[in-house]
């Protein structure tokens, strides 16, 4: 059984914060607030990522304070108060009492105080760290100095310095601790059945919104509340619009369907695309494209291990599809020239992956100094070259448009090499071929 991520470990992220930023200084981080949907109808709470990863606390509207003034650290939070008669309506809050017992919090405040208490608290720190771009907390943030800066007669000293945190926090989300892996693991294996369900039961007639009901049932029933994103399940044509979400069409016999779909577990995304043949069968040219897209998708993967440079592996991916595409006719020219000249962006246009973890795209750079990073030993990144023919590309024949194809999967790179999360998920064209027609995995 996975456990959930412990006090422990968010006393030592918040620990290792701190160490990172000078003395005199105060981190503030504002959590996600209820988002209303229609008329008196929300959306599903969901945290603020950041605000979750340094306290797993789980309410809407709290703000989190954690100062280190002469070596001197205090985790203070300001949260929702008890309230009986909204929490019939809405559900039990924790309250501070609740944060005290049970967050290892120094100290806890109904945010009904925070115009009050957050100038005090921030009397004579220097350094103050948040999230600059997020417009609420800039105006909160700029309410509270004004309002120290107005009692600068009575000795109190506002912060001086004003600090973006993301860089630092998310460099820290970037690299997973053994907790946050097994939590991926399981997210992506909960994504991964999700998959191999949706290719048993597809058939021709269905609507792609009936496909996605399969694939969120079983994210369900099997702990996870709501998907990671949208799922995008693009039949035909529309597996070529990257980001397809209507899923309201009917699938045809014939056709490809792609099917891009992750489980959210415990605050962690999965995040997999598996392409295959509505009637169990590839065509010629399905199969052709499909090829070239997998041969990228096993050749990139065989290439992430620690050291290796983040575009190198991009790179490669140009350079299979580009010599695909040139190959099967649908690019004509000198390998080289196409791929200086990026003709294949017609077909590739995006990039190979992206980090994956608490956000479906996760937070960290891709460059440092300029230069794509080198991957380490605890991040977690998709691997997902496609080729996707416009249906009204008439500078190819006929029989190529309105192919889309993408092959994903969800991969950790270990001390030696790396671990593809999502492995168990068919992606020969032999094994899907051979699971529709009613064969197991």
């Amino acid at each position: 059984m996975i456990e959930n991520i412990s006090q422990v470990e968010f006393s030592q992220r918040r620990a290792a914060l701190l160490q990172q930023l000078e003395d005199n200084c105060a981190v503030i981080i504002q959590s996600a607030p209820m988002v209303n949907r229609n008329s008196d109808v929300d959306y599903l709470f969901r945290q603020d990522s950041d605000f979750f990863y340094f306290t797993g606390f789980n309410e809407p509207d709290a703000v989190l304070l954690l100062t280190r003034v002469a070596g001197e650290v205090q985790y203070q939070v300001f949260c929702q108060p008890r309230d009986k008669k909204m929490e019939i309506w809405f559900g039990y809050r924790c309250g501070e009492q609740g944060l005290l017992d049970n967050f290892n919090v120094d100290a806890a405040y109904s945010n009904d105080l925070l115009a009050e208490k957050m100038p005090e608290l921030l009397n004579g720190v220097k350094n103050l760290y948040y999230s600059l771009g997020r417009v609420s907390l800039n105006e909160r943030v700029h309410g509270w100095l004004a309002t120290m800066r107005k009692r600068s007669r009575q000795g109190v000293i506002a912060p001086s310095h004003l600090l973006q945190l993301d860089d630092v926090a998310h460099e820290m989300r970037l690299i997973k601790s053994a907790t946050e892996q097994d939590l991926l693991r399981r997210a992506s294996e909960i994504s991964a059945q999700a998959h191999i369900i949706a290719m048993q039961v597809c058939k021709e007639q269905m609507m792609e919104f009936q496909l996605d009901a399969h694939i969120q049932h079983h994210f369900a029933m099997n702990g996870s509340q709501q998907a990671a994103y949208p799922s995008i399940v693009g039949g035909g044509k529309n597996a070529c619009v990257l980001h397809y979400i209507e899923n309201n069409q009917q699938l045809k016999s014939g056709d490809l369907v792609l099917i891009d779909a992750g489980a959210e577990y415990q605050y962690y995304a999965g995040d997999i695309t598996r392409t295959f043949p509505i009637n169990g069968k590839f065509s010629a040219e399905q199969a052709a494209l499909y090829e070239v897209v997998l041969q990228a998708n096993l050749e990139c993967t065989a290439m992430i291990k620690p050291g290796t440079s983040w575009g190198a592996i991009h790179d490669h991916a140009v350079l299979v599809i580009t010599s695909g595409l040139q190959s099967l006719g649908l690019l004509k020219g000198e390998l080289h020239e196409l791929i200086e000249s990026e003709s294949y962006r017609e077909f590739f246009m995006h990039k190979l992956g992206h980090w994956l973890g608490m956000d479906v795209h996760d937070v960290g750079n891709y460059k440092q100094a300029g230069e794509w990073r080198q991957l380490q030993a605890g991040m977690v990144m998709t691997v997902e070259p496609g080729i996707y023919v416009a249906i009204d590309n008439m500078d190819v024949e006929a029989r190529w448009r309105g192919i889309g194809i993408r092959i994903e999967d969800d991969v950790l790179i270990t001390a030696t090499g790396c671990e593809v999360m999502t492995e168990s998920v068919p992606k020969t064209i032999v094994e899907i071929e051979a699971l529709m027609a009613g064969g197991s995995v």
